[in-house]
């Protein structure tokens, strides 16, 4: 073509890009056919992974027309998981690099942190654990994207052909695809695999080498530049692959990672912070209670202090619960086990219950049964023993409210690698109620119970709340019972949830197999969450019990029942608050209220009155009269967190006083004995710290 006719040709534009409509964060939007989130969030630095219709996508994907598009910040929570998910992946790489015969096993995120199972030769060492980290850091310098890939089942296990652990996942997905359901591998499994596509995640470096990968749903960071160094490894574990004790035993790294260095910091200094509030350690040095071995896993002993805090917590239940309309009842410790077939607890629960105890049976010289026996079971939970007070003669609709309680002691057969204190523990007092309602009755009932519970933790000395709604899974066995009552009790617990102002979290799938339930979520004072009690609509166990009551009408009803633990259980209870106090209890609830100290020997008959008109008045009061130092005295009754210590000298006794040493270190000096009285039974009364 001559350069005339080439420059008389027409122009060939490039055809415009393509529009399509999005919605973006609430709002109507325009963008081009082909726009990933990386494009589309370029100006929002802390944007990672975005929410498409409901789902969260990698920042890298397409986004389709017509699609709902939010952008998930780090320091939000999905955020916070996806960083924290992206970081294990980064730690398993260093483990890989540094261990290269570990198998790696599941790795997600948890609140706080992460962890990752690995399949070693030898549990790591401390040393290891700074070395893994320094490797993390130079992975992460390298600023290395998290590239996501879509394979098919014999891709993914040819790509995980040295991974033992995940193909025993990538089974498991099929076999549960195959019989059309989901099944859950393990515990953390599904950020593996399951939600219908297998997905791989290769760690990717500035040459666009892929250099680690791993079998894993996502979604991640972008790279791993937004991990900083605001990230550690914390700790080591033994731990079971799949939670299983018959399988091999995996080591467990956890770690944790924040969006910044401060962030980071906060988080250390609460861990300090609870480590100096670990009720296991302040039941040792206050001498409250202990978990010999001897005795056996998750059963404590309470020490005469500990004992005063749990008989005074008890009484002043027992107490509230008599004034509010309840009825004190006591059961067994031990029933035959066919009553928890009857309640549906067996064969629901069988795996926390105890084994079945076989007695009764008789054998000839021969070794020949004579007579059958029969299995009792520890008592796991009250309902089935008050559902028989219940039925124990006929009932009128007078009677309704019926409301039986008691400290109710139950065993329940917690894993020993759950076991926790007295937070986790496999024998305790459950401050457990059931109310026996007409279904008219039953908002009301809700309505009464929660606010009873909540007056209770009030009382002592917790006050921020939510509120969580545990539901039915629709797509579970578990659960019996029509899906109109299960409607019908939902709806009655969240209207009346509603109604206190507390937020309100949902937790579908969550509900015990009879019925929906109200759980009450209480922080403690360093921002902790603790569920404490619960309030649970039951349609079922009347039923199987045969439970009825006459109503005016003279026909035969069924009533509802309403199950409340307050605090779930005493122990429990009692090891949330020793952590909530540090261990300096209100004064009503301090085994020792006031401990009385004589400047020198010489003072020890004045004080001597002093304490036994304190102990005359109800005052759990005593005399340091030991040969110790003062000062060393005053130390002593700081360590252990004593409400009031009263001191006396030679200026007290001519005054006819006492000076007071509070907790926080200031005093108050010659108070009069009379108001000295006064002012601490003031404080015992008003319940305060």
């Amino acid at each position: 073509m001559s350069e005339n006719a080439a420059s008389e040709a027409p122009s060939q534009a490039a055809a415009p890009a393509e529009s399509i409509s999005i919605t973006r964060d609430g709002e109507t939007a325009s963008i081009e056919r082909g726009t990933t989130g990386t494009t589309l969030f370029a100006a929002d630095k802390t944007t990672v992974v975005m929410r498409v219709d409901g789902e969260l996508w990698d920042l890298s994907r397409e986004i389709p027309a017509g699609a709902a598009v939010e952008a998930v910040d780090i320091a939000s929570p999905d955020g916070l998981n996806v960083l924290r998910h992206s970081t294990a992946h980064v730690m398993a790489q260093a483990v890989q690099q540094l261990y290269p015969e570990a198998k790696l096993g599941i790795g997600p995120y948890i609140t706080d942190g992460f962890y990752f199972d690995f399949d070693v030769a030898e549990p790591f060492t401390p040393e290891d654990l700074k070395k893994i980290e320094k490797a993390m850091q130079k992975l992460i310098n390298q600023t290395q994207q998290f590239e996501r890939e879509v394979v098919s089942e014999d891709q993914a296990k040819a790509a995980m052909a040295d991974e033992p652990y995940k193909l025993e996942l990538l089974g498991v997905a099929s076999a549960a695809a195959g019989a059309g359901g989901a099944a859950e591998a393990a515990e953390g499994a599904s950020i593996e695999v399951g939600g219908g596509e297998i997905t791989i995640y290769h760690n990717v470096d500035r040459h666009g080498e892929r250099i680690w990968s791993d079998l894993c749903r996502g979604p991640h960071l972008p790279n791993t530049k937004l991990i900083a160094n605001a990230y550690a490894v914390m700790r080591s574990a033994a731990a079971y692959w799949r939670g299983k004790e018959s399988n091999p035993q995996l080591q467990r790294l956890y770690g944790t990672a924040w969006p910044t260095k401060d962030d980071l910091k906060a988080y250390k200094e609460r861990l300090a912070e609870a480590e100096r509030r670990d009720h296991r350690r302040l039941g040792s040095e206050l001498d409250l209670f202990s978990f010999p071995d001897e005795l056996g896993s998750g059963l404590p002993l309470f020490h005469p202090k500990g004992g005063i805090i749990k008989r005074e917590m008890e009484d002043y239940v027992r107490t509230r619960h008599i004034e509010a309309g309840f009825q004190y009842v006591g059961t067994p410790h031990i029933s035959k086990d066919g009553l928890f077939h009857t309640s549906g607890h067996l064969p629901y629960y069988a795996d926390t219950m105890f084994p079945p105890l076989h007695v009764d049976e008789e054998r000839d010289a021969e070794g020949n049964i004579t007579k059958q026996g029969q299995d009792y079971r520890l008592k796991a939970m009250n309902c089935p023993m008050h559902n028989l007070i219940y039925r124990s003669r006929g009932r009128s609709y007078r009677e309704l409210p019926m409301r039986l309680f008691e400290f109710g002691s139950v065993y329940r057969y917690e894993k020993s690698g759950v076991i926790h204190g007295l937070t986790r523990v496999r024998g305790f007092a459950q401050d457990d109620s059931h109310s026996y309602v007409t279904k008219e009755q039953a908002p009301d009932e809700v309505r009464h119970l929660l606010s009873f519970v909540l007056s209770l933790l009030r009382d002592f000395g917790l006050d921020d709340f939510y509120l969580e709604l545990s539901t039915r899974d629709e797509d579970s066995e578990k659960f019996i019972g029509s899906a109109e009552q299960w409607a019908e009790a939902t709806k009655v617990l969240e209207d009346v949830a509603t109604e206190t102002g507390l937020e309100l979290v949902a937790d579908p799938g969550g509900a015990a197999y009879y019925g929906p339930k109200i759980s009450v979520q209480a922080r403690d004072a360093i921002g902790r969450t603790w569920q404490m009690s619960t309030v649970q609509y039951d349609f079922n166990q009347p039923e199987r019990f045969g439970l009825e009551y006459q109503a005016a009408d003279g026909t035969r009803q069924e009533p509802v029942m309403i199950h409340a633990a307050k605090f779930g259980s005493i122990e429990r209870f009692l090891g949330v608050l020793t952590e909530h106090y540090a261990g300096a209890f209100p004064v009503w609830l301090s085994p020792v209220q006031v401990r009385a100290i004589p400047v020198a020997e010489p003072f020890n008959d004045y004080l001597t009155e002093v304490v036994a008109k304190l102990q005359a008045a109800g005052v759990r009061a005593e005399l340091e009269d030991s040969s110790d130092r003062f000062p060393k005295k005053i130390r002593t009754a700081s360590k252990d967190k004593i409400p009031f210590v009263l001191i006396a000298g030679g200026d007290d006794v001519d005054a006819g006083a006492v000076s007071f040493r509070f907790r926080d270190g200031s005093q108050d000096n010659q108070v009069p004995v009379d108001a000295a009285v006064a002012r601490i039974l003031a404080a015992i009364e008003s319940k305060e710290g």
